[in-house]
């Protein structure tokens, strides 16, 4: 109870860490911990994730409930229509206004989400993308095959050392690009990639990353699935389809959508779309948990799945925040 308490006196001040960012695969309880967390402090929670940009599918990407944003003020969650495609780019200048806008107002700001790209870009910045025509990534990826990938990796550490060495073996996608960065604009990938913009100031956040374990975060998405049925998801699926939009914008892959827009055509019943539904989502949380052990190994890790455990772990690994 005194943690909370001094939780709640959490206000914006040299020295104290403004922003909190909770990074977790779908159903690990990152959004009952932000929600949490906005109460105790004050704060605001802010959206970090792909899907739940788009205002069509609150159910089908768990969005917060209308319940839930009543608690606590909620930005960037519903607020891009399916038919409009976000990028990363855009997503980052958003949440730097929304940020500006809630320091303004002297509060901590809460970042959640599963879209790990959106943190990476939020903490390193985001650099310029170069533009390389189809015909330079094709003739990159013919010398690479022509050459094989330890001889390619020469001749790209002559050229971008630094991208070499970071590139994991077999990562033919990222060795190619960065070849190709090179052969179209004459700079090194590594060089673009130095001109970062958009990155927080260092010491102005602090992260934690939920991991909970396999076993408990599959119940979760299994159990989470049934529930969007009953809550509706079937006509919210329904709704879209009806629009006719381009089935290659990022609205339309939301796991779920395609499953149960198979069943809404005829072409599978209902228990199957939802088995199928299930078993996307236990591959999504897989492959995200995947990444934040890649891409963020430093951040503190909440293993707990219990959200009064996540809760306590939380207190546990930032003391400074309740101090």
């Amino acid at each position: 109870m005194e943690a909370m308490e001094a939780m709640a006196r959490m206000e914006v001040s040299p020295g104290r860490p403004a922003i909190v960012l909770i990074a977790g695969p779908t159903a690990s309880g990152k959004s009952a911990l932000a929600l949490r967390l906005a109460q105790a402090v004050g704060g605001a929670v802010v959206g970090a994730d792909a899907l739940q940009l788009y205002a069509d599918l609150r159910l089908i990407t768990a969005r917060p409930s209308p319940e839930e944003e009543a608690q606590a003020p909620h930005h960037l969650f519903g607020v891009a229509d399916a038919a409009e495609g976000w990028s990363v780019g855009r997503w980052l200048r958003a949440a730097n206004a929304v940020l500006e806008e809630i320091a303004a107002r002297g509060r901590p700001a809460i970042l959640v989400g599963g879209t790990g790209l959106y943190f990476r870009a939020l903490t390193l910045g985001l650099a310029p993308t170069p533009q390389v025509p189809a015909a330079t990534r094709d003739s990159a990826g013919a010398k690479f095959d022509r050459l094989g990938e330890a001889a390619f990796r020469v001749r790209l550490a002559s050229a971008d050392p630094q991208a070499e060495a970071r590139i994991a073996p077999g990562d033919r996608q990222r060795l190619i690009r960065a070849w190709s960065v090179l052969e179209a604009t004459g700079r090194s990938l590594s060089d673009w990639q130095a001109e970062a913009e958009g990155a927080l100031p260092p010491g102005s956040w602090r992260a934690v990353a939920l991991t909970p374990p396999r076993e408990a975060l599959y119940a979760r998405c299994d159990a989470r699935l049934e529930a969007m049925l009953r809550e509706g998801a079937l006509a919210e699926v329904e709704a879209l389809m009806a629009r006719g939009l381009d089935p290659g914008l990022p609205a339309m892959k939301a796991v779920g959508y395609r499953e149960f827009a198979a069943h809404l055509a005829g072409e599978t019943t209902l228990a199957d779309a939802l088995a199928a539904a299930q078993r996307e989502t236990r591959r999504y949380a897989k492959r995200q948990m995947t990444w934040l052990r890649g891409q963020l190994p430093s951040w503190p890790r909440i293993e707990a799945s219990a959200p009064q455990d996540q809760w306590a772990q939380f207190l546990a690994l930032h003391p400074a925040l309740t101090g």
